[in-house]
């Protein structure tokens, strides 16, 4: 995929609005702020003045005021210190003003005005067709950081020609993750759902684990009593499917692993992804990293992906808005 570069940009002097993703806690180990460092480094090192622009959380905004409001659990203010080794300004919370999330024409024009390049560094964030997301190239030269641009060559492994079978492990507790499934059908060979999904399926799930055919795309998990785990015979199925993967995608933990008491879905079928030498293990999403972080897994996986939602918007439709918005 062709996308702007960075080192095609002279950056020296130049005022740079580097779009992050800082809807996360102010850590400085944090992943999606570790993922930006080598991008910080070279626009230091290259003499532009860095201005920081990201959003954390959902502001509550009146429907018929459309003006800016201050919350302070949202603020961005505790994340300054973070960033002050690379000299960056770290501006306020997007989403304070309701033309971030609108689009709003207006609101790309005042973000322009601050600066003279703009670089998208928050590739979790980029499938979303917001002002900073896909406003901002259009007014500024523009280039993806080199986080963004590592997340779109790795993941496009999955869909390019990836080493066969594909499997993915679809879990978590977010039902619309269900709503990609006829895009992930396209391209992987085995799709395993776990964590809450099975219970949105109703009547789909109830059949037992031990009698889904062989031949099945879907396998769909059987959930414990109280629905915070799989069980035993759905790890023993995954573990199966996982061991002959070539490709293997994690999104989502298969339990509430938080607990250690329903932990053991999520700890023997991460342990099985890793144990399969051969294949390209890609994991993503927060939920996701907390889980292999806590088995200590991450530096076991091919790639972890800052991107959640926006990992699977792209592995499905093989591009983001916020990519579209570089390339055009």
């Amino acid at each position: 995929m062709n996308l702007p570069k960075l080192t095609e940009l002279d950056v020296s002097g130049k005022k740079v609005l580097l779009r992050l993703d800082l809807d996360t806690n102010p850590d400085p180990n944090d992943l999606r702020i570790k993922a930006s460092e080598e991008t910080l480094n070279y626009l230091k090192d290259n003499g532009a003045e860095i201005i920081i622009l990201a959003h954390k959380g959902r502001p509550s905004h009146e429907a018929t005021e459309y003006k800016p409001i201050f919350d302070e659990s949202l603020s961005l203010k505790p994340f300054q210190s973070i960033f002050d080794k690379w000299n960056a300004k770290v501006e306020e919370n997007l989403r304070f003003d309701p033309g971030e999330e609108g689009n709003d024409p207006e609101f790309v024009r005042r973000l322009a005005d601050l600066g003279d390049i703009y670089v998208n560094e928050a590739f979790a964030d980029s499938h979303r067709e917001h002002a900073s997301i896909v406003g901002l190239p259009k007014l500024l030269p523009h280039a993806v950081g080199f986080r963004f641009e590592k997340e779109v060559e790795n993941l496009s492994k999955v869909f390019g020609q990836p080493r066969r079978p594909v499997i993915f492990l679809l879990s978590g507790l977010k039902k619309d993750k269900l709503d990609y499934l006829p895009g992930l059908e396209k391209f992987c060979d085995k799709i395993l759902i776990g964590g809450r999904l099975p219970d949105y399926l109703g009547d789909e799930a109830l059949e037992s684990v031990r009698t889904q055919g062989e031949d099945q795309k879907e396998i769909v998990g059987n959930l414990v009593m109280d629905k915070e785990d799989i069980t035993l015979n759905t790890i023993e199925r995954f573990e199966k499917e996982i061991k002959s993967a070539g490709t293997i995608v994690v999104s989502g933990p298969p339990g509430k692993f938080e607990e250690e008491g329903h932990r053991q879905g999520t700890e023997r079928v991460f342990k099985a992804v890793v144990e399969n030498k051969s294949a390209f293990k890609v994991a993503g999403g927060g939920d996701t990293e907390k889980a292999i972080t806590l088995l200590q897994l991450s530096d076991k996986l091919d790639w972890v992906s800052v991107g959640g939602g926006a990992m699977l918007d792209f592995l499905v439709n093989k591009t983001l808005p916020g990519i579209e918005a570089m390339k055009n």
